[in-house]
């Protein structure tokens, strides 16, 4: 199971999606999940409204490179019509290991037409996945029940083949100790196919033995 920082390896707020915090999460060697948007027709880190203070993706997707990083990009599309440029800078950066979630369902055909690797969704809200057999993947959530995960709905995605980025209950405010020990207890830690997305990545390292 690969442990993915959200938006970066951070001690406070301030210092989410910050470029210094995904290079130090890459340092790590942990996964990034950080937010995209356009900005003055560049593609920029964000989660909320774009402005000139926003650090370049280009900037991050030169520094895997760089690094010769071979951990898992996850990119939560925050904005419509990114898939050109997009596609444009993972060619020249050559990442590989990515994936792209949470854009609107007219998008994510768009996304799937340009050959983009995209997971759908599953959460307490989103109980059938949208467009689940061209999706590479499913991104499982949860807003409202603290324990709705189960051992039984990984391994339903996992049959099916697909790879599964499990969002850890902290970051939603809730406790995340009953889903890690079903990852543990259950092996699914273990798969290969499974990533855990936390705000706790250096916990979860230790609680894992990784």
């Amino acid at each position: 199971m690969e442990i993915i920082a959200h938006r970066g390896l951070w001690n406070n707020e301030v210092e989410k999606n910050s470029l210094e915090s995904l290079k130090e999460a890459v340092c790590q060697g942990f996964g990034i999940e950080t937010d995209i948007r356009d900005f003055q027709g560049k593609l920029v880190i964000s989660h909320n409204i774009a402005d000139a203070s926003c650090p370049e993706l280009e900037s991050l997707l030169e520094y895997y490179r760089q690094k010769d990083c071979r951990n898992r990009l996850a990119l939560n599309v925050k904005a419509d019509g990114l898939q050109e440029e997009l596609l444009r800078l993972l060619r020249i950066y050559q990442i590989r290991d990515y994936f792209l979630f949470d854009m609107s369902v007219p998008e994510m055909v768009s996304y799937q037409k340009a050959g983009l690797r995209f997971f759908t969704r599953n959460s307490d809200i989103e109980r059938e996945c949208v467009m689940y057999p061209q999706a590479a993947g499913v991104w499982m959530d949860a807003f409202f029940e603290e324990e709705w995960l189960t051992e039984a709905m990984v391994k339903h995605h996992v049959g099916e083949g697909k790879e599964v980025c499990i969002v850890s209950s902290e970051i939603h405010g809730y406790g995340y100790l009953p889903a890690w020990d079903m990852l543990k207890r259950t092996g699914l830690c273990k798969h290969q196919g499974v990533s855990l997305c936390t705000d706790l990545p250096k916990e979860a390292r230790r609680y894992f033995g990784q």
